[in-house]
């Protein structure tokens, strides 16, 4: 199976690829498009900042390759909220697949970003194929998807928000697969087989 890693300016790509490698599954992490393109699935992952991310992302014209993808594609924390319409974090217009804003947390009594594992709630689908309602998965965020209609699993911190969104073949998960144990590794699997 030909897996690519999307490469931009957005750090933490080498848990992905350990992640994948315990799976059985080896991933050539790459900016060229045309391999992009051509591969039977693409993880695009990331931590960082929305706004240099997406700078990046159309300098090298990977943000055309992203919309125009045909195969699964699953967005990784970053990944899922640079996929959505636009972002608070410097005011980022992002890519727009999915029809939902991204929003900071805000809150006195709760420590922003939301570090360390949560419970998600999946409605049925073939990402969480096997995957039972509150399983936890591991979170690093300040910044969350808006519950809306691509809304495959909600969690709450501070207030409920997408930890999971899909429309067509493009599917984002707020929290880290590759950092959320025997839960995440499924995910993976999943996603490796849809």
């Amino acid at each position: 199976m030909d897996v690519k890693i999307i490469k931009y300016n957005a750090g933490n790509i080498q848990s992905v690829i350990f992640a994948l490698k315990r799976i059985g599954v080896e991933a050539e992490v790459t900016d060229d498009l045309e391999k992009i393109l051509s591969a039977d699935k693409i993880i695009f992952p990331g931590v960082g900042e929305a706004s240099s991310a997406m700078k990046y992302l159309k300098q090298r014209k990977l943000d055309e390759a992203i919309k125009s993808a045909k195969q699964p594609l699953l967005g990784i924390c970053l990944g899922l909220q640079l996929l959505c319409k636009n972002s608070e974090e410097n005011n980022t217009e992002c890519l727009g697949i999915f029809d939902t804003e991204v929003k900071r947390f805000r809150s006195n009594d709760f420590k922003i970003p939301q570090i360390g594992w949560n419970n998600i709630e999946p409605i049925p689908n073939e990402l969480f194929k096997g995957i039972v309602k509150n399983s936890y998965c591991y979170f690093v965020h300040s910044y969350f998807a808006e519950i809306g209609e691509h809304t495959i699993a909600k969690t709450n911190y501070i207030n409920d928000f997408s930890s999971a969104l899909k429309k067509d073949n493009f599917y984002g998960v707020q929290f880290h697969p590759e950092k959320s144990a025997e839960t995440g590794e499924k995910i993976l699997k999943n996603f490796l087989e849809l």
